[in-house]
């Protein structure tokens, strides 16, 4: 049996300082971002323990502080970031990450603009 695990956090908002226009990087807009964390299916689940895990309030303070604490121009090296850092420091094989700027300034109407990344662990 083919199986999988993957832990979401969708919908993660902040308020942050990237951009390439000075004024974004001066003023801050809103950010959101969603996350797949991508398990390992050798561990078993079968204790029913956090350390079986990842856990989601480690996954949410790495985002926070690449998105909170750094600064970038483009969302794409944030993305990136995000994922290298979640990579290093979380018990994963994967990671998804998109990130979502929808106050670009980009003159007309749009709902949206993100970019996304996904990074695997090389073994």
């Amino acid at each position: 049996m083919k199986e999988s695990r993957i832990i979401r956090l969708k919908g993660m908002e902040f308020y942050a300082h990237h951009g390439v226009l000075e004024e974004e990087r001066i003023i801050g807009q809103r950010f959101i971002v969603d996350v797949d964390i991508h398990l390992s299916t050798n561990v078993s689940m079968k204790m029913d323990q956090l350390s079986e895990t990842v856990n989601y309030v480690e996954v949410y303070s790495i985002i926070q502080k690449s998105v909170e604490r750094e600064q970038f121009r483009l969302i794409e090296t944030l993305a990136d970031s995000i994922g290298i850092k979640l990579l290093e420091q979380l018990d994963c094989t994967g990671v998804r990450v998109v990130v979502h700027k929808p106050n670009a300034p980009i003159p007309g109407v749009f709902k949206d603009v993100s970019v996304e990344i996904t990074k695997e662990k090389q073994i």
